[in-house]
């Protein structure tokens, strides 16, 4: 069980094999195939696993949910540690949802997971769902599904998710519903904020690309066609078309020197909430590149503001 990746010899007689979990690390080793016997181990990272074991961490579940279709979606939820069903948590949603990764899977997670783990034990309900068309080993008409819809369709499935679990479990606090999202998530983020404001109250959106328009056309033509012949597709898609619904808490971050999904989209973005008048909050780093990992102190300066972000906004109920 977990999550098991190999790189294979040419004459597949050796391959590298990669196992992790949720919350294991990743265990490196050498076999020999088809045996699969391990002839060497590369990398334990016994350390990591031995400072894991010591977390105080609630319970992991996987599930399923119904989209409006009554198609399956799968999800996870991590609940704080000593978790008590009679109280209601807060719930922040970690969102991708487009064709180029999956969010849910039992393996490990890096720095994002051990992000999360933090703010389980801070209180927070930690979820994920996979909506339709994402990398998931779901077959041909599944992954298809999208085309043309990146980004209505996939909004429109993860506010069913969210309102059938709201359904579902008790303790899960509807009214404090926190989402971030970077990269393609970012974009995530931005459309479910603008598009289900009644759901979504506070969220974080790293790296997005706000339009569609601006972004590679050798992914964006592979999932949503052609510029000229789907302009209507492509403008219906993009978070940015519905920027003027903005109601929650948005803090937007982003590299400037974001080399992938380039800042120009950042500023259109925040060129239509100032015509609207509407308020937001910005964090741009100067010269990152997209994974917003280099320069000194990034990574915990960013980690660091989030969870500031999440806890003023939804913990203490700061909602207006």
């Amino acid at each position: 069980s977990g999550t098991n990746g190999y790189q294979m010899a040419k004459d597949s007689a050796w391959a590298i094999h990669r196992h992790s979990r949720f919350l294991s690390p990743p265990v490196s080793t050498r076999v020999s195939l088809p045996d699969h016997e391990t002839r060497h181990v590369l990398e334990d990272n016994a350390e990591l696993a031995a400072r894991m074991k010591e977390l105080h961490l609630g319970e992991l579940e996987f599930y399923q949910v119904p989209a409006r279709d009554g198609l399956a979606l799968d999800g996870f939820m991590l609940r704080p540690p000593e978790f008590d069903p009679t109280v209601t948590y807060p719930i922040i949603n970690f969102v991708y949802g487009e064709p180029a990764g999956q969010t849910v899977a039992d393996g490990w997670q890096g720095d994002r997971g051990l992000w999360h783990l933090l703010m389980s034990q801070r209180g927070f309900i930690i979820s994920s769902i996979d909506n339709r068309g994402t990398k998931a080993p779901r077959g041909r008409d599944w992954r298809r599904s999208l085309y043309g819809a990146v980004g209505t369709v996939t909004s429109r499935d993860q506010s069913d998710a969210l309102q059938a679990v709201c359904a579902r479990w008790d303790y899960v606090d509807c009214d404090r519903v926190g989402v971030w999202g970077h990269s393609g998530g970012g974009s995530m983020t931005l459309n479910l904020l603008f598009r289900h404001p009644d759901q979504y109250h506070v969220g974080v959106s790293r790296a997005p690309g706000a339009d569609q328009r601006l972004y590679d056309s050798i992914y964006q033509e592979r999932y949503s066609g052609v510029l000229p012949d789907f302009e209507e597709a492509y403008h219906e898609s993009s978070a940015i078309t519905w920027a003027s619904q903005l109601d929650g808490k948005l803090l937007l971050v982003h590299g400037t020197g974001d080399d992938n999904v380039h800042y120009q989209g950042t500023e259109r973005l925040i060129n239509v909430l100032v015509k609207h008048n509407t308020p937001f909050d910005l964090m741009a780093y100067p010269n990152r590149q997209h994974g917003l990992r280099r320069g000194e102190g990034t990574g915990l300066h960013l980690h660091s503001k989030m969870t500031r972000y999440f806890e003023e906004l939804l913990k203490a109920r700061t909602l207006e």
